[in-house]
């Protein structure tokens, strides 16, 4: 049996070209990003002035008081890093202090659950090291939405609509920012940030007297960590706030917290698949899951992990259970995962890949001694089968919460980023700032012996996950917003690609699933074993053999799941690609 052929129709072409790409979760990004480069600008200056401008595009899944985890690779490296933008927890934000709070989870929204943010300084650390554009001009896009508005998108809108009471009773200064007249706004209204507009040309304003382009860059960074931000952020916080837990709390957040922290680089990890090394951030992110799962399947027929296949739909999803379960036992920041990629390890996941459907946690062992288990909660509430934009409750909490950007140029630099948190639903806005801090401490556990505990100091177990895939002289850079999804769609979009010989294009929009026995990273933490969410797509034969396998399926709809973007470079033949996802009607690709 062969794996299933792509199909010859695509929502949209894959662009080929010699001069640059680009690709992200909303058109405005990717035009501005392409419009740095037909400026003269490489794919860092690109991202970077791309990334700014997602906090206005898409201000419901991103924003400077938020969080990213990048990939690239410039022209003349051999391999790619890590872009590290995760804040750890405050110094004052340890497990004692919130179980004194009368609280047993991280909340999901309100600012004790927030993280040093670390964006914005990774983008601006990201632009001086391998940027060729000054701070200026790269943030004049993101000025010029924020002070003549962007159109809010039909997904802003209905996530306004959803916390509108969440503003009007308890967080004022973000009704101040979001409402209009009392009221969400309409898809299509444009919305202003003066205050944000401030707080750039503010950054900017700071390097002004330096000499060098760096030394004005790293003015600006200074001015964050040290300047109005932290002191706004951290004086505003200090009152105490509803939460998601429906109780109010102060942040712990000082203005030492932002000081201390800088974004830097990292190694990454590795794994190698059917002759091809696919890169990912380390065990402070759930990155590892996708080379595990590859290695898994690696020994295995092609028709044993084709996803358009029932019996290769059901592979996956038990495979994807079973590395999430390792990333709920064992992830976490400075955590060894170099024993689950060993063979003796990976040859007994693979022996767990039933023909049912399991219903059961099930980790990885390390020398027979028992794994941390967290709270195993089912949900109270029927789920949701979502796209990866935020599923909001009226309390602010959220489920999946991100954006995706893909650069590549015709110097052969080569960048894929995802930013998140500092969702606008996140916590109160900012006044002063015109945003609010993430929550990203809401996947840290109240629990010293899980090695994803809530420690100051440490980052917390991040979904972000861009990937790299290095395939002889070719060089692909992907991801894809969606919490806990993001690598278990990825993954049927590599094995499309490298199993099927699909282009990018074609295994974006392929139907595709995922797994939702795993205990979730947002609040409230659930776990429902049994169940998968699919897109119709996959076949009513393949959906009903699924449920007779055993799992729970919820049909998503024809076009539902994922929101993939990638962006590639041959640089054997010199051309470069980009491919976009058609779902949600909002990411898009250029390039010439």
């Amino acid at each position: 049996m062969s794996f299933t052929p792509a199909a010859s129709f695509t929502t949209r072409p894959q662009l080929t070209g010699t001069f640059g790409m680009a690709a992200s979760t909303h058109p405005t990004a990717t035009a501005v990003a392409q419009a740095v480069l037909e400026r003269g600008g490489n794919a860092f200056d690109a991202a970077c002035a791309g990334g700014f401008t997602l906090h206005l595009a898409e201000p419901h899944l991103n924003g400077p008081g938020g969080d990213l985890v990048g990939l690239f690779q410039p022209a003349d490296a051999a391999g790619p890093t890590v872009l590290m933008g995760q804040g750890p927890a405050p110094a004052g934000a340890d497990i004692a202090h919130f179980r004194r709070e009368g609280l047993d989870l991280v909340p999901g929204a309100g600012g004790l659950a927030a993280a040093i943010p670390g964006a914005v300084d990774a983008w601006l650390l990201l632009l001086r090291d391998h940027g060729t554009w000054e701070i200026a001009d790269v943030l004049a896009y993101a000025i010029g939405y924020a002070r003549d508005g962007h159109p809010i998108v039909p997904t802003a809108a209905a996530t306004i609509e959803r916390v509108v009471d969440l503003f009007t009773e308890h967080w004022p200064t973000s009704a101040d920012l979001w409402l209009i007249d009392g009221r969400a706004p309409r898809t299509g209204e444009m919305h202003r940030n003066l205050a944000y507009a401030a707080v750039l040309e503010r950054l900017i304003d700071a390097g002004s007297p330096a000499d060098t382009r760096e030394g004005r860059i790293d003015a600006a960074r200074r001015e964050w960590s040290t300047g109005i931000v932290a002191q706004a952020a951290s004086a505003f916080l200090r009152t105490p706030h509803r939460h998601s837990s429906g109780t109010d709390h102060a942040a712990v957040m000082t203005e030492a917290d932002f000081a201390t922290f800088s974004a830097g680089y990292e190694e990454p990890l590795s794994a190698t698949f059917r002759g091809r090394t696919v890169f990912k951030a380390g065990s402070w992110t759930q990155g590892p899951v996708l080379l595990e799962a590859l290695r898994i399947l690696e020994p295995l027929p092609d028709e044993r992990f084709d996803v358009a296949t029932a019996a290769g739909a059901h592979t996956v999803l038990e495979t994807l259970k079973l590395v999430l379960a390792d990333r709920d036992a064992h992830f976490g920041d400075g955590a060894d995962l170099d024993w689950l990629f060993a063979e003796d390890t990976l040859s007994v996941r693979r022996a767990d890949l039933g023909d049912g459907a399991s219903a059961t946690w099930r980790p990885a062992t390390r020398d027979g001694a028992a794994s941390w288990q967290p709270p195993l909660r089912h949900p109270g509430t029927e789920m949701t089968a979502g796209t990866g934009e935020p599923t909001v409750a009226k309390t602010g909490e959220t489920r999946g919460d991100t954006c995706h950007i893909d650069v590549v140029d015709r110097w052969g630099n080569i960048v894929a980023v995802t930013p998140s948190g500092g969702w606008l639903q996140s916590s109160p806005t900012i006044p002063e700032l015109g945003f609010c801090l993430g929550t990203r401490l809401q996947m840290c556990w109240l629990d010293e012996a899980s090695p994803a505990a809530l420690t100051p100091g440490r980052r917390p177990r991040t979904t972000l996950s861009p990937t790299f895939i290095h395939d002889g002289t070719t060089t692909i850079a992907m991801g894809t917003p969606g919490g806990d999804q993001q690598d278990q769609w990825q993954l049927p979009m590599v094995l499309r690609m490298i199993v099927g010989g699909y282009t990018a294009q074609q295994a974006i929009d392929a139907p595709t699933l995922h797994t939702l026995g795993m205990v979730e990273s947002f609040w409230p933490r659930t776990w429902s074993p049994p169940a998968a969410v699919v897109e119709d797509r996959l076949g009513d034969e393949e959906i009903a053999e699924l449920t007779q396998r055993g799992h729970d399926v919820t049909r998503a709809g024809d076009w539902a799941l994922g929101r993939l973007s990638a962006v590639g470079r041959d640089a054997d033949r010199g051309v470069m690609w980009a491919a976009a996802n058609p779902r949600g009607m909002q990411g898009y690709a250029a390039g010439r």
